[in-house]
């Protein structure tokens, strides 16, 4: 790869942070820039080089939302755990299942995603008004855990959108806590895909590297303004980047 090649994921590495940050989905910048520039890369080498990334990019993101965020520690910490192993499990898994199988499920999915947060704008903006008992807080957040931590080993764009959607539906969290809460869980599916992608030799380490800087920059960016900005802010990135990836997931279904 040459200099503007170098260039590209960079800059792509930097905005993924700030997506990430905000909504998740920034492995739906990456991913498609690595495989523009390298186009001869490994499906498993272009996830295991992008979870590096991810992973910088998750931690400084929780750091961030930590400092300002009150988090359920003993409940997001074993949850982050469930999501490294699941995550692991399917990162071992990405070469035994046809990916292409997930992309429409994916995309109907983000369809009603996107029909609910605009049909019910209260959605993430306010809290609930009765407030989740803990068995269903720890229910959910485990389960979301090891089901998207899954997903995230298989395919990994959108798990922090995902993330952020199931939270905020299903516990009445806001959107900028449910992001806080998202990124402890993605941290550690991150983690898990990564141990597996670097013990399988799945991992270009000077190139993940250099991204993983540009990520954490990006990130905490991307942490600093939905602090700021708050919930509406967040919803509206939330929809915008919805629609993108369902135009991007759209547009690689038809072309292949």
């Amino acid at each position: 790869m040459d200099f503007a090649d170098w260039t590209a994921l960079l800059v792509a590495a930097t905005a993924a942070g700030w997506v990430d940050a905000v909504v998740g989905g920034g492995g739906l910048i990456i991913l498609p820039t690595l495989f523009l520039v390298a186009p001869g890369i490994a499906p498993q080498t272009a996830l295991g080089t992008n979870k590096m990334a991810a992973v910088a990019g998750t931690g400084a993101s929780v750091i961030t939302f930590a400092r300002k965020v009150p988090l359920q520690w003993r409940i997001l910490l074993p949850a982050a755990g469930i999501a490294a192993v699941a995550a692991a499990v399917g990162a071992a898994a990405v070469s035994l299942i046809d990916r292409d199988l997930f992309i429409p499920i994916i995309m109907v999915v983000l369809v009603g995603v996107a029909i609910v947060v605009t049909l019910r704008p209260s959605i993430g903006v306010t809290m609930a008004t009765h407030k989740p008992t803990r068995r269903k807080v720890v229910l959910v957040v485990a389960l979301a855990a090891g089901l998207i931590g899954l997903y995230d080993g298989l395919l990994g764009p959108g798990t922090g959108t995902f993330l952020i959607i199931i939270f905020a539906t299903l516990l009445g969290t806001e959107f900028v806590r449910a992001a806080a809460m998202a990124k402890v869980i993605n941290c550690g599916s991150n983690i898990g895909a990564l141990i597996f992608f670097g013990a399988t030799g799945h991992i270009m380490f000077a190139l993940g590297a250099a991204m993983a800087v540009a990520n954490v920059a990006g990130a905490i960016a991307g942490s600093r303004m939905a602090l700021r900005k708050g919930a509406e802010f967040v919803r509206i990135v939330l929809l915008v980047v919805v629609i993108a990836m369902v135009l991007r997931l759209g547009w690689q279904q038809f072309a292949d």
